[in-house]
């Protein structure tokens, strides 16, 4: 038991921190395969809330919209039933039942993966097929039905941990796994049971040998084999015989009507309370022997039974609807006839009963009741209150009393405060500024310096330390520049060849006469070929280096190819002596014929096109354009470089759509330098997603770009929820989503609106997150100038593009329309006029530029752990992919190869298929495009590659299975298994092992919280230092110099201290700073932005190698490295996070290959990742009421109207989730119409649709809805005022820390709410003095939050009805993912059908499955589960708060008290050890709830307010303790 005990404990625990981590919806939508625990899911959909007991269809509902929301969403998953489970539900028989009927209604009627061949989690075959698929992460609950399959499941949980498989809940929180033992049986009894069914069951088949529908076998069996064995066991006690009878003629009617009933008329049964009698639970017991019958039927093959009917098996609910009216409103004289069809149906199945129970004494099947004895008693329940959904506040009635008061109420204008007539400011005005260019005072002109020095530093290491072009020296200068380094160079390549090599190259890049770069080539050429031939005179075979070779051939390459009007004879016969002593005859031959002596001795034995793939590939040369564009200086644009330079030349839109590092943000630098020389009115705003990227683009465009501007202008600003300098005047603006939605939005600021000539939208594909993605949106669909949108990462460009163009020709309309009306013009000044005049006009067309080829290639490479050494095996894309893969969506087009790993493709089909007919037209030197070729291209190589991948594909269509399985295996790796401990205690070794492979610089991305990231790092930096110390033991000297990953030639020491000098004041000052010095960092989300600037800066200029990183890095930044590392699992290592991640590595210009290393990843997951497809970007919900009052304060206080109810109107009908979806688009009108009528009642809107009232207090607070709507509600009502009681202290006013705490539990309810699993509440007691748990609200705030609910349902419980018109209803009658259908033709012809069914209750929004369970339009905003899915509405977009949130099965899940905890005891580190929460997110999260504290100060700011000064001194109090003390 204690062992038990401790289990449960640990499990729990690693549920509440993973529950803290991990988020539900990212992790399952871009996965491609996890486990469902089918236990799990049927405990889970069992105890759901909804869920009354017996009503088996409406099980079935719940689970296949259970699973449909998965695959809906694209995700991939099986689901597994241990065998052992099958006991643990002996002792609730219509459990067991209800389990066996999902497990054969899933494999028989959804095409779902079911396994059943599993023992338990234990057995050799489970960790068989853990090894073979390993999942994503397993779905399994942390709750069983029974105290002992709590024990199992939570074993089962441990075991998956320690497998690193992540854990996900059923119940809507994370969880664990599932691990069930058996438990034991009445056997004696079982048995006799089992014989009965089994004889029983045989004679049913003789007498319908031609099938029959499951529910009729079912029911006749369970009901003879009840009777039967209820005759010889019967006693004394009820029911009698004759009773059981009667009830069982009532089943037969129930199962009748089953069969015959559509779901719709079902669907209106009406709603009784009574429940069984307690008597008859020995006999509802017996009679639920499905489980048995389904054993049984299961090992029949040759009985042509139909499943469809098993989810519909039972209907608890219609069989006592049945049983109520024959023992009440029957006995009292109403006769109604049951009609003929029915009466027939339900004879045969009772004369079926009779006839196999073997009692013709039970008598007919009329009169159904033929005893009195009552079988159900009346169940006790509370009186109901009004029907909160049917009220509708009539506002439109001109004497209805809310709006006669809202007329007398003060029209708010965005210009004072709502407490207080003080001028109000908006969102960009409270906004901290830091000093601008306006700024009078010293202290400011001396900030901006300061600032604009540290971006040039800072842009200075993004493009380099000159950009400008060089002047071009004198020919005969630079001969004799070459004629003093030849001799040197060629001494160096002799000795050092590496270095000497390095010297040519270097030299070469900074010589601009070609001539010159001709002679210098051929020295290079021919200082390798000798160097060559000394090695090869060496009779030690290990001594030939192949490099040599390779920069050999790299020579001949481009004296070939680029100086080919330079080569004469002598130096043509020169290149193919060179070639012929190599080994490469047939290249030597089309240069120059010749006969030469026997020099194989220096041949390197391989065929020059299988020597340029094998070792040449990084050099192999592109198809460049050579014509140089005169609109770009430093490089000559590929063709679809120039497009995107012709689309901001021609003033157009486009969507850019390109690899990492492929180019694509030159054409935003071009977009601003154009603006720039256009003139001093026009902006261009660059909207990054993160305030990382948004300081780096302002470092490139500080450095980039300097323009003399009137005074009080300049270049660059940037505008963040921090911060902001310059934002309204200057030219390029660098912002986030969500400041540039302000500035849209602000009535007040729409002159400087319509000064933006282009919006640059970096990582668009955000506009498919998880959050914040509906900004994106808003901004897309606002903007009427031109854009620029760009993404590594979308896989529908079409279809975003498609949707763009629409929005483009709603704004032509607009601006055609305003055009023609001629009001616009009449307003305009005639300077104005001829200001626009010279600007070119915005064109309305939207190209899509998809470029798909990366610059440089990526090759992946797997490390594990042998004998305490690594070994690390390249691994082929091929390895990636299975037949089944191939056969179904052949091979993924972004599934690239290196040149060298075709050439491994090839061998390996030759290895596995000697009698491959197309073996020889594939070889590499016979192949077409590499035949007799001196340089192949590396559009030649690809070529070849596309041939290799047709040939895969035709292997699988030519049914040779074995033939490729047997291929994809032999490209697999080989890997060595390693305890967790080993990997973790050889890492810092492996990252010497990538020095000494000259693999750094690196970044090493991990998914472990922040505080994990430095501690890995000082891990690394103590291997290193260990190292050094064993040297130089003996001589007890301090750690050498040399123990560092630095390169102390890349940056100089003054500019070293100079932007390590950044670091002073930040959190982490002193740890940072030791480890950048020795050339280590890391990179979060938890660090300061300086932090991030620094180490960001210092790994650019090389200073420092090795980088540990989360997904911080996987946004854009610029921190391109040799090689990225992924060191640990997670499932936040998706499809999407991997291909950002990845990109980093392979700096063009530097780099000619990217490597991507996988340590401690298993094999499944990289196969995975390699072959599975990035999300598509799908539209989010759009609005929110916060946003409708925010349109209308734009459309009733801007100063062009026109305007104004444009942008409103492009929001409301543009949205990306109703693109091509009528329904979608009509249910969000209606959903505007009821949020204005909110509006109104609520005081926010008069009758005109003018904002009046508290409009800037949620406005503001617009990111928290619906939290920002209660603050109000209780400001009105005066709680606060109550609450906030100040006293006298020596003197001076101040708040008790009673009242401040309360304050604090009050707002922790509101805003920042972060749930922690039910689970939580056994550890309430155990833990130290940190508060886990949040206290509930004080009661009279909770009863305005209530009241505040009440009215939001009164007012949305209209609109859930009126789209509800919208649902498809032909989809609503069938499950989800199996697709049966209950709709079919009414009954009419029974009166008895038709008292049961009369549909009294209003049922009009709610699922006809939910119906079945007494589920009715009141229950709408309680019950998620019951709405209408064909509406694509979910309850979450009403903004109710909630003030307390329950899983599926009816837990609590209580609130994290973070906030209060960090009040009280001012440390971060006690929220990472009490509250469940890493360093990263207990920091953003404290940051978050202070900003809202002082938010509200602000807004509020009348200084004899009791409420205003209580929030100024909570504020205080959070700074203080958040900025001053930092404590850890």
């Amino acid at each position: 038991k204690s062992s038990h005990l401790y289990y449960y404990n640990l499990c729990i625990m690693c549920l509440i921190f993973l529950f803290s981590m991990v988020s539900l919806l990212k992790d399952f939508v871009e996965s491609e395969f996890f486990l469902i625990d089918g236990d799990s899911l049927f405990i889970t959909c069992v105890s759901n809330v909804n869920f009354k007991k017996g009503q088996t269809l409406h099980f079935f509902y719940i689970v296949e919209q259970f699973l449909h929301d998965f695959i809906q969403k694209e995700a991939k998953f099986v689901i597994v039933f241990f065998k052992d489970a099958e006991n643990m539900y002996f002792s609730y028989p219509e459990l067991q039942a209800l389990r066996m009927i999902l497990i054969q209604h899933l494999e028989h009627n959804t095409d779902v993966t079911i396994h059943t061949e599993f023992s338990n989690c234990l057995s050799p075959e489970w960790e068989i097929f853990l090894q073979q698929c390993y999942p994503y992460f397993l779905i399994v609950s942390e709750r069983g039905i029974t105290p002992c399959q709590t024990d199992f499941l939570n074993i089962f949980i441990i075991h998956a941990l320690q497998k690193k498989i992540s854990i996900v809940q059923p119940s809507g929180i994370e969880s664990d796994v599932l691990r069930i033992y058996g438990t034991s049986d009445k056997t004696v009894f079982k048995k006799f049971f089992l014989v009965q069914i089994h004889q029983t069951l045989s004679l049913l088949q003789n007498l319908w040998p031609e099938g029959a529908d499951i529910r009729s076998v079912v029911c006749s069996i369970s009901c003879s084999v009840t009777l039967k064995l209820y005759k010889k066991m019967l006693h004394e006690k009820p029911p009698t015989l004759k009773e059981a009878a009667d009830l069982c003629r009532m089943l037969c009617l129930t199962v009748v009507l089953l069969q015959r009933l559509p779901l719709f008329q079902r669907a209106k049964s009406r709603i009784i309370t009574h429940v069984w009698d307690s008597t008859l639970s020995p006999f509802l017991r017996m009679v639920k022997c499905e489980f048995f019958i389904l054993k049984q039927l299961e090992a029949r093959n040759n009985w042509n039974v139909n499943f469809t009917g098993l989810p519909d098996l039972t209907d608890n609910i219609l069989w006592k609807n049945i049983a109520y009216y024959y023992e009440i409103e029957y006995s009292r004289g109403l006769n109604l006839e049951l009609g003929d069809t029915l009466k027939q149906e339900c004879l045969k199945l009772w004369n079926t009963v009779l006839l196999f129970s073997g009692d013709g004494d039970l008598g007919g099947l009329i009169p159904l009741r033929t005893t009195s004895r009552p079988f159900l008693t009346q169940k006790e329940t509370s009186p109901g209150g009004m029907c909160i959904i049917m009220y509708v506040f009539c506002f439109f009635l001109s004497d209805d009393p809310a709006v006669l008061s809202l007329s007398k109420k003060r029209e708010f204008d965005e210009l004072t405060h709502w407490h207080s007539a003080r001028p109000l400011s908006d969102d960009f005005e409270r906004t901290r500024c830091s000093s601008d260019a306006k700024s009078k005072d010293a202290k400011g002109k001396w900030e901006i310096q300061k600032l604009h020095h540290f971006y040039h530093v800072f842009g200075k290491s993004l493009i380099g330390s000159n950009r400008s072009v060089r002047i071009v020296q004198e020919r005969k200068r630079e001969e004799e520049r070459w004629n003093n380094l030849s001799l040197y160079i060629e001494k160096e390549i002799k000795e050092s060849p590496k270095s000497g090599i390095k010297r040519l190259e270097d030299f070469l890049q900074i010589c601009p006469v070609k001539s010159v770069r001709f002679t210098a080539e051929m020295v290079g050429m021919d200082a390798c070929f000798k160097l060559w031939m000394e090695y090869c005179l060496k009779t030690e075979a290990e001594s030939r280096d192949i490099s040599i070779i390779i920069n050999l051939m790299k020579r001949i390459h481009i004296i070939h190819e680029k100086y080919s009007e330079l080569l004469q004879n002598t130096h043509r016969q020169k290149l193919a002596k060179y070639l012929r002593y190599i080994g490469f005859d047939n290249l030597a031959h089309s240069l120059y014929p010749q006969v030469d002596k026997d020099i194989s001795k220096y041949s390197v034995h391989m065929g020059a096109a299988r020597f340029q793939l094998t070792y040449m590939g990084p050099y192999l040369f592109r198809e460049e354009r050579s014509d140089p564009d005169p609109r770009v200086q430093h490089f000559i644009p590929d063709t679809w470089q120039r497009e995107l330079l012709d689309v901001v030349d021609n003033n157009e839109s486009a969507v850019i759509v390109a690899p990492t590092s492929s180019g694509k943000t030159y054409a935003s630098y071009y977009c601003m330098e154009k603006i720039l020389r256009e003139g001093n009115e026009g902006v261009v705003v660059y909207v990054a997603p993160t305030k990382a990227l948004v300081n780096q683009v302002v470092g490139t465009v500080c450095n980039l770009f300097t323009k003399a501007l009137p005074k009080g202008l300049v270049v660059c600003g940037t505008f963040t929820r921090d911060y902001r300098h310059d934002a309204l005047n200057c030219q390029i603006l660098v912002t986030v989503p969500q400041c540039l939605e302000i500035l849209l939005l602000s009535p007040h600021n729409q002159k400087w609106v319509k000064r933006m000539r282009y919006v640059i939208f970096d990582e668009v594909h955000c506009l498919g997150g998880e959050i914040g993605a509906e900004v994106w949106e808003h901004l897309l669909v606002m903007i009427r100038c031109p854009f620029l949108a760009l993404s590594a990462t979308i896989s529908n460009p079409e279809h975003l593009t498609e949707w763009l163009v629409l929005i483009k020709r709603y704004w032509q309309h607009v601006e055609s329309t305003m055009e023609n009306s001629g009001s616009s013009q009449n307003a305009l000044k005639a300077s104005k006029k001829q200001q626009r005049k010279r600007i070119e006009k915005s064109s309305h067309i939207v190209r899509l530029v998809w470029y798909k080829e990366r610059y440089n290639d990526l090759e992946k490479y797997v490390c594990s752990l042998k004998d305490n050494d690594f070994l690390i095996e390249h691994y082929h894309p091929c390895a990636a992919l299975t037949v089944n893969h191939i056969e179904k969506y052949g091979i993924p087009l972004d599934l690239g190869f290196s040149p060298r790993e075709s050439i491994l493709l090839y061998d390996a089909m030759v290895h596995v298929w000697p009698e491959w007919p197309r073996m020889q037209e594939l070889e590499p030197e016979e192949f077409s495009c590499f035949k007799n070729k001196v340089v192949i291209m590396r559009a030649d190589a690809k070529k070849y590659e596309e041939e290799l991948k047709k040939e895969v594909i035709h292997w699988t269509q030519l049914d040779r299975t074995k033939v490729v399985n047997q291929l994809l295996e032999y490209l697999k790796p080989q890997t060595f298994d390693s305890s967790e401990t080993e990997k973790r205690r050889m890492f810092p070794c492996f990252v010497e092992k990538l020095k000494e492979m000259d693999r750094l610089p690196a970044i090493f991305f991990s998914f472990l919280n922040s505080d994990s990231n430095a501690r890995i790092q000082r891990i690394i930096l103590w291997e290193a230092e260990i190292k050094e110390i064993k040297k130089n033991i003996k001589k007890h000297n301090e750690v050498s110099p040399e123990c560092t990953y630095t390169d102390h030639t890349a940056v100089d020491n003054q500019t070293l201290m100079k932007i390590l000098r950044r670091l002073r004041g930040t959190r982490q000052c002193y740890k940072l700073h030791s480890l950048l010095r020795r050339g280590i960092g890391y990179h979060h989300g938890s660090m300061e932005y300086k932090e991030r600037q620094v180490v960001e800066m210092l790994f650019r200029l090389k200073h420092i190698k090795v980088v540990t990183a989360t997904s911080t890095l996987a946004l854009g930044i610029n921190m391109p490295c040799k090689s990225v590392v992924f060191t640990e699992d997670s499932v936040f290592l998706d499809a999407l996070n991997f291909r950002q991640m990845s990109g980093r590595a392979g700096r063009r210009g530097e780099d000619l290959i990217g490597n991507v290393f996988f340590y401690d990843i298993p094999l499944p997951k990289i196969q995975r990742l390699l072959k599975s497809n990035v999300p598509k970007l799908k539209g989010q919900f759009p609005l929110s009421i916060s946003l409708v009052l925010r349109l209308m304060l734009l459309v009733a206080k801007a100063n062009d109207k026109e305007d104004a109810k444009a942008k409103a109107l492009s929001v409301l009908q543009h949205s990306l989730m109703s693109f091509k979806r009528p329904k979608i688009e009509c249910m969000l009108k209606f959903y505007f119409i009821y949020s204005l009528q909110f509006l109104v009642t609520e005081g926010y809107l008069n009758e005109k649709c003018v904002p009046i009232g508290y409009t800037g207090l949620v406005s503001h607070l617009h990111y928290h809805e619906p939290a920002n709507f209660v603050l109000v509600s209780l400001l009105v009502k005066g709680l606060f005022h109550k609450l906030c009681i100040p006293i006298s202290i020596d003197g001076k006013q101040t708040f008790s820390e009673d009242v401040m705490e309360t304050l604090v539990v009050v707002l922790a309810n509101l805003f920042g709410r972060r749930y922690l699993p039910p689970c939580v509440e056994n550890f309430k007691k155990k833990f130290s003095p940190s508060i886990v748990t949040l206290d509930d609200l004080p009661k009279d705030f909770a009863a305005v939050v209530e009241e505040h609910n009440n009215r939001m349902q009164g007012n949305f419980g209209s609109f859930l009805l009126t789209i509800s018109k919208l649902a498809d209803m032909r989809k609503e009658y069938q499950l989800p993912l199996s697709e049966i259908d209950f709709s079919g033709k009414e009954c009419e012809d029974s009166e008895l059908v038709s008292h049961l069914m009369p549909g009294a209750e209003s049922r009009t929004a709610v699922s006809p499955f939910a119906c079945l369970s007494n589920i009715t339009d009141q229950d709408l905003f309680d019950i998620n589960v019951a709405m209408l899915q064909t509406i694509n509405l979910n309850v979450k977009n009403i903004p109710l708060l909630c003030l307390n949130k329950y899983d599926k099965t009816g837990r609590k899940c209580p609130l994290n008290a973070y906030a209060l905890n960090f009040y009280k005891h001012g440390s971060l580190l006690a929220l990472t050890l009490g509250n469940w929460l890493n360093m990263g997110d207990a920091f953003n999260l404290i940051r978050d709830f202070a900003l809202v504290i002082q938010s509200v100060s602000e807004l509020c700011d009348d200084e004899d307010d009791n409420v205003v000064l209580a929030f100024k001194q909570l504020s205080e109090a959070f700074k203080t303790k958040l900025w001053k003390k930092r404590r850890y």
